[in-house]
Formats: C-alpha cells, structure tokens, sequence
C-alpha cells in the first residue's frame, strides 16, 4: 500500500481486507448511523479479530479519502500483502499442470489493473504478474475496483518481466502474448495446461523483449472492427475475454 496513501475505501475493498489479510488492517472507521447491514457484518468481523473500530462522522470518513467514494467505511493499511517472484515456482507447482497465470505488461491505469484482478479471481487464476516499474501498483483505487480479488488472487510483482517469463517457460508454461496483429486466434490455441497469458498497456501493447518471449502471439477475433471501425478491446475486457477462454477449454475437458 501507497505510504501516502494508507486507506482503503469502500465495502468491498474494505470487507476484503478484514477477511484475508487483517494482520495488515489497523482500524477500520464505520459511519456513525448508518443501516447497512453490510457495514455490520465488518463491524462484528473486525472486531473478532481485534481490530480497533470506531464510529465516525461521515466527514470525517471524507476527509480520510480525499473524497473517494468510500459507502460508509474505509480501513487504515499498514502493508499491502505482496508476493514475490521467488514464490512464482511454488505457485505454479501448487496448480499440477494447469496454472493460469495473467501477465500485464505496463497496464497504467488503476481502474483497468482492478478490473483485470477481478477477472482473474472470478476465473481462478493461479497469479497475475506485474512489473515493479513503469506500472500501475496495487493501491487503494485498485483494491476498490477489484471488488475485494487484490486480496484474493496472488499478484508477483517482478523486477524483470522478460526474465520472469523466461523462467516461467523452464517451469512448463506456455507463454501466449496478445497482440492484434497476430494472425492465429485465441480461440484455435489450446488453453488447458500450463499457460500464462499476457496482454500490454493501454497505450503501446506488448513491449518488444516481451512479445520476443512469448511462445506465440495470439489474437482475440474481432469481427466489429472492419464493420463499426472498432480499434480494440479494452486491456481489462480482453483480459477477461482471454481468461475465461481457458476457463471455457477447462471446463470442456472435465465433462
């Protein structure tokens, strides 16, 4: 967590956090008055794991926030829960051939690196991997939008990208980059295994040395873009597009 920015806000983010990582939680300020029965359940479950709560006034929680919009409660963090790349091996280990492992080259944008958490935690993504530099870290906008995934789907931040996913291919995953000129579809490459996707910024996609280490480049099929003039798909949308795909295959082969 950002040291000049301490709290997180909102009930989800915040619920999140009491559930999966209270060690790093070091009060949590309530509302005073308010009804949610929600705002109950994280009283009563903060306070079970002896977290100070307190009740405050709702300008109080303004003030913490800096006007984020927080529904009534936000928590003081003393530490976001990382991993480190060093674990990476151990995670895909724990998968037993069928890790799924979302890369995010550069992602900028908070709300889009949120999202992206979300969409790997809702498909039971072994990790997603981050760079440590020229990205988006996981702060307290990230954790609002992630609906609570930042705390429930390990992200390894990584000092060299290329080098990570150089060691991720001696572990037995297959890396996919996605890119739109690639001319073999997404939809045609066989998900089931170990595989690690990865998707770029905002701006300028897959990097160089990151699309040179990537076992091949895959496209999402877009058949809007020659009729609507539709350039692509947003980086969380594809990233929920491309998880899901494997999600589908998955599934296919346990029936």
């Amino acid at each position: 967590m950002s040291k000049q920015n301490p709290w997180i806000a909102g009930i989800n983010a915040v619920s999140a956090a009491v559930e999966h990582d209270a060690d790093n939680v070091r009060e949590v300020l309530i509302e005073a008055g308010a009804k949610n029965p929600r705002l109950t359940e994280i009283e009563e479950s903060a306070r079970r794991k002896g977290i100070d709560v307190r009740r405050v006034a709702q300008n109080a929680l303004d003030g913490v926030t800096g006007g984020m919009r927080h529904q009534g409660v936000v928590a003081r963090y003393a530490a976001a829960k990382t991993w480190d790349e060093n674990e990476l091996p151990a995670l895909v280990e724990a998968a037993e051939g069928k890790a799924l492992i979302l890369v995010l080259d550069g992602v900028q944008d908070p709300h889009n690196l949120g999202a992206c958490l979300r969409s790997a935690a809702a498909a039971g993504a072994t990790a997603v991997v981050i760079p440590k530099d020229k990205a988006v870290q996981v702060n307290a906008t990230v954790r609002r939008t992630s609906a609570g995934a930042a705390d429930s789907v390990p992200v390894v931040r990584v000092t060299n990208l290329a080098r990570a996913l150089r060691d991720l291919q001696q572990l037995g995953v297959w890396i996919y980059g996605l890119a739109g000129e690639a001319t073999a579809s997404l939809y045609a490459i066989d998900l089931r295994g170990n595989v690690a996707l990865v998707l770029g910024g905002e701006a300028d996609g897959l990097r160089r040395l990151t699309r040179e280490h990537c076992d091949q480049l895959v496209t999402i099929p877009m058949p809007g873009v020659a009729a609507q003039g539709v350039e692509s798909l947003n980086v969380s949308v594809a990233s929920g597009v491309t998880l899901f795909e494997a999600v589908r295959q998955r599934q296919e082969q346990a029936k």
